[in-house]
């Protein structure tokens, strides 16, 4: 969770609001990647990448 406070703080300090939405979207495939892994959706969501 540090990381997370510790990120924030570099975001807001530096004004990379930018940066957002990108992690966000990491975060969000990431997630998707390790829930749908050995499901029958796993090839499906390959054929995004």
């Amino acid at each position: 969770m540090s990381f997370i406070k510790e990120f924030w703080e570099f975001l807001r300090i530096r004004k990379k609001y930018w940066l957002l939405p990108i992690i966000i979207v990491l975060v969000i495939f990431g997630g998707l990647i390790v829930l749908t892994q050995g499901s029958a959706v796993a090839p499906f969501i390959y054929t995004i990448f």
